[in-house]
């Protein structure tokens, strides 16, 4: 919630622009109606010109005219009452498109300027460097490439300059910055600053500068980033930002000059720090300090010894989350007496949470989740006045005792989920008498509902998480407990009886994985409009789905799979249009698909596996569903042959169809299919962005992420969590005919491919190697012929293959891959030879070694006369050789340099030969 404040401001940098633009104009005298002199020829021309360059798809520039000669009165514009000249040019976010026209260099009275979040590209004009009129300047959000003009010197006046992410932009000799003596606010974010060498001695000669922001501009790489003259300066910066530029602590000593008692905020995430040196303790100004996202290992209590200076009585928002701290948070913490926020989680601490902490006076905000800590909460959460408190994710251990509890009616958020509460239900809990929201999820709470629960908070509570624990009991009547806009979740339980009624304003309703039974006429009462998530699934609920759907027109996501629900789909299914994943699996459903289903356009992920379904499977699921990256119908009564609009379905990446009564061959244009053909994971993002739906708030979060059962290498399992880069294709036990098409090779990224218990008949084709991501590969109990293609050799990830049960035939082919399967996934195919299987291929057979003439057939220990006589010989040719050899080279001086001599060129010639020969054998190998 406050972990991106500072980018966050970045980003809104140009809706502060237009207050600021807004306040210049009546500063200036900007009322149109005032205008005494129209606008003069030349600007009006610069203004026509600067738009002929520029796509405006949304029409903003539509008023700019030539034949409307007072352009005072267009879009944007602002000009002085007085003389007519422009002197504003306002067109932030207008979804403009082109390049900057060098005529606003004839626009000399402009003393306003804002393209910003535009998509202007091209390089920025030099000419803007003349408007020396200007005091605010931006050019954020947009494409330009290429060097900072150093002519932007020239705008003496410029109070503001925003360049923050501009494009592709660098700085490479900064001085043109110190002739901007008026500047307060410089936004560089983006830019590279990697060769601005003495950038530190430009920033502190602007002596008015209070809002510096280089976030991401390369700092680490500046070879000189000050002067020796520089360091005793001081600055008049109280805002400064160096996120996210990798800096070391070797920062600091430049760092010292650029803080000074007037500093407020200090950004410095993102980065490589070891901990913080001592002079920041002395910044006794300091009010927020984010240290967040540093990538280096720092011991927490010696990060508070640096801080406890001046510092410590000043600081009210400290933000070091997802960090590298270690160590345990210490007694030092006493001193941050103005503390409101502190932020620590995601780090390594360990130890006990120090008692000091609850006895901070002003803190409202304290987050230390996802570390090692550890402690009993009970005794010490009284003694805080926080009113947000996260401690998930620790060993922290509650106590029934309430004896030493004050009042807790400041509390408000508590997030207390993984802390091993249990096994009893924690009833201190109860004395959090102004509860908001309240997050207990997954400690082991094996309890029931203490009396008195549910009525704490009447129309207080806005979030409730009780999910991953075995808390059981029935749920009462909860229409008057929650506010509006709320959020249950009372999944993963024992809780039984019926679906508890709930409030009309909920926006997300999780009851799955518990054993409520009945039906869920609920569903009617439900009238208010705001639900966006519903799941009831892993129950036992009973009857039909009722049909007055149509309340839910916000509804995204509807979870009612693994229970007992019967009858045919309501039409009113149809008015959800908002939905994006419908789960139905394993039900009672029945009958032929509601037509109404196709108003549902948005629908991302669509599982009704399991039920009764017939009919033909609808042709406009591929006309209608374009989003869709998962259909399963698999396990219904589906028949008929499958529909050709499949293959426009270009997002799809599951497609399961298995264990209907289909027919007919199987579409070659499946390889239209082109998340299963492209590069990469085309679709995570979407998947994620739509189906891995959540509420987060400060995070308390009720996340859904998508869930199928998937058949995977012979058994059915459930997918969870990495369903969204799975892609498969399943369209097993069927009576599908014809051949595999070869279409199919060209799905390169498909992970499980199950065509098996058909009547497929033809080769297996002879490119299906291409397809080598592949981890699952079943075509058993068809009818396929002739081999293996070769081509498998090269399915490298092959984990599961299965060929058995066809009329196939050859020799496997050799692969390490292939080779590791059991013999059964083989087996049925009388033709099929060769290892895993014990049938050996004709010419397998072994031949005999032939007899050496003229040996002995005794005991094998005689020798030829022949060859003995050959030995005898050459050993005594190699003495005498060897001694006359030797002999000359000791008597004969220069016989000895001649044969060494040779003796080296014969060498070298031997090594360059046979390094021919081994390249030349190389090349016939692998021919």
């Amino acid at each position: 919630m406050y972990h991106c404040v500072f980018i966050i401001f970045s980003l809104l940098l140009p809706s502060l622009e237009t207050t600021i633009a807004n306040q210049l104009v009546v500063v200036g005298g900007g009322d149109d109606n005032l205008v005494i002199n129209k606008c003069l020829d030349k600007e009006i021309h610069a203004l026509l010109h600067f738009k002929a360059l520029l796509k405006d798809p949304n029409g903003i520039l539509s008023t700019w005219k030539d034949d409307e000669h007072n352009c005072c009165k267009w879009l944007g514009v602002t000009c002085n009452n007085q003389t007519g000249h422009v002197t504003g040019l306002d067109i932030g976010l207008c979804s403009l498109e082109g390049e900057i026209s060098h005529s606003l260099a004839n626009l000399t009275y402009l003393n306003h300027l804002d393209l910003s979040s535009n998509s202007f590209h091209g390089t920025i004009p030099r000419s803007i460097g003349s408007l020396t009129e200007l005091r605010f300047l931006s050019l954020s959000n947009n494409s330009l490439y290429g060097t900072i003009p150093p002519e932007f010197g020239n705008l003496t006046n410029l109070q503001w300059l925003y360049l923050g992410f501009v494009g592709r932009c660098r700085v490479e000799n900064p001085e043109w910055l110190s002739g901007l003596s008026y500047l307060e606010e410089l936004v560089m974010n983006g830019i590279s600053l990697a060769k601005a060498n003495h950038w530190v001695d430009v920033i502190l000669s602007l002596r008015k500068l209070n809002f510096l922001s280089l976030l991401s501009c390369e700092l680490s790489q500046v070879m000189y980033p000050y002067s020796s003259s520089f360091l005793n300066s001081s600055s008049s910066i109280e805002v400064l930002g160096l996120v996210n530029n990798n800096l070391t602590s070797s920062m600091y000593r430049w760092l010292f000059p650029l803080t000074s008692n007037k500093l407020h905020e200090l950004y410095l995430s993102r980065n490589m720090l070891h901990g913080i040196p001592n002079y920041l303790g002395n910044l006794c100004s300091l009010k927020t300090f984010f240290f967040m996202n540093n990538s280096v290992v720092v011991k927490f209590p010696d990060f508070l010894k640096n801080l406890s200076g001046c510092t410590s009585l000043a600081l009210q928002s400290l933000d070091a989350s997802y960090s590298q701290f270690t160590e345990s948070l210490s007694d030092d913490i006493q001193k941050f007496s103005s503390l409101n926020i502190l932020s620590l989680s995601h780090n390594h601490l360990n130890g006990t949470i120090s008692g000091k902490l609850w006895e901070l006076p002003k803190l409202k905000v304290l987050d230390v989740s996802f570390n090692y800590l550890r402690g009993a909460i009970s005794e010490n959460i009284g003694k805080s006045k926080a009113i947000i408190i996260n401690l998930s994710k620790n060993s922290i251990e509650g106590v029934a005792s309430t004896d030493h509890m004050s009042n807790l009616s400041h509390i408000e958020y508590a997030g207390i989920s993984s802390c091993k509460l249990g096994p009893n239900f924690p009833k201190w809990i109860q004395t959090f008498k102004n509860l908001t929201r309240l997050d207990i999820s997954n400690n082991g709470i094996s309890d029931t509902i203490p009396l008195g629960f549910w009525d704490m908070w009447p129309s207080k509570l806005t979030h409730l998480n009780l999910s991953s624990n075995n808390i059981s009991g029935q749920v009462p009547d909860l229409s008057s407990n929650f506010d509006y806009r709320s959020v249950i979740d009372l999944s993963s339980n024992r809780f039984y009886g019926p679906i508890p009624n709930v409030s009309s304003t909920l926006v997300s309703l999780n009851l799955s994985r518990n054993k409520f039974s009945g039906e869920i006429s609920l569903l009617c009462q439900i009238v208010g409009g705001l639900l966006q998530f519903l799941d009831l699934s892993d129950n036992f609920l009973t009857g039909q789905l009722p049909d007055c759907l149509w309340h839910f027109k916000d509804l995204k996501v509807l979870n009612l799979g693994n229970n007992y629900l019967s009858g045919m789909l309501p039409t009113s299914l149809g008015y959800l249009v908002q939905l994006e994943a419908l789960y139905l699996f394993n039900n009672d459903f029945s009958g032929e698909l509601s037509l109404s289903l196709k108003n549902c356009t948005k629908l991302n992920f669509l599982d009704l596996g399991a039920n009764k379904f017939f009919g033909n499977v609808p042709v406009w699921i591929g006309e209608s569903l374009s989003g869709l990256y998962a259909l399963i119908l698999r396990s219904n009564h589906f028949f008929g042959t499958i529909p050709l609009q499949l293959c426009q379905l270009q997002k799809l990446q599951i497609l399961d169809l298995s264990m209907n009564h289909l027919h007919g061959s199987i579409p070659s244009c499946l390889n239209n299919l082109t998340s299963m053909v492209q590069d990469g994971f085309s679709q995570v993002e979407n998947v994620h962005h739509h189906l891995s739906w959540s509420i987060d708030i400060f995070s308390f979060d009720a996340a859904y992420v998508d869930h199928a059962m998937i058949m995977w290498q012979g058994a059915e399992r459930e997918f969870i969590r990495n369903l969204g880069l799975l892609k498969c294709i399943d369209l097993s036990s069927n009576n599908l005919t014809g051949k595999i098409p070869y279409e199919l090779t060209d799905l390169y990224e498909l992970f499980a491919l199950n065509l098996s218990k058909n009547n497929i008949l033809g080769e297996i084709p002879s490119q299906i190697g291409l397809m080598k991501k592949l981890l699952a590969l079943d075509l058993s109990r068809n009818n396929l012929s002739g081999g293996i293609p070769s081509s498998m050799t090269q399915m490298t990830f092959l984990g599961y293959l299965d060929v058995s049960c066809n009329n196939l035939s050859g020799k496997i082919p050799s692969s390490t891959q292939l080779q590791s399967f059991e013999p059964s996934r083989y087996n049925g195919n009388t033709g099929l030879c060769g290892p895993p299987l014990n049938k050996k291929c004709p010419g397998d057979e072994k031949p005999e070694v032939p007899r050496v003439i003229g040996r002995s057939e005794g005991d094998g220990e005689g020798v030829d006369e022949v060859e003995r006589w050959f030995y005898i010989g050459g050993g005594t040719g190699f003495v005498t050789g060897f001694w006359i050899t030797c002999g000359a080279l000791l008597l004969n001086r220069q016989g000895r340099y001649a044969f060494f001599q040779f003796y080296d060129s014969f060498k070298d010639w031997v090594y360059a030969k046979v390094v021919v020969l081994i390249a030349n054998l190389q090349k016939v190998v692998h021919k």
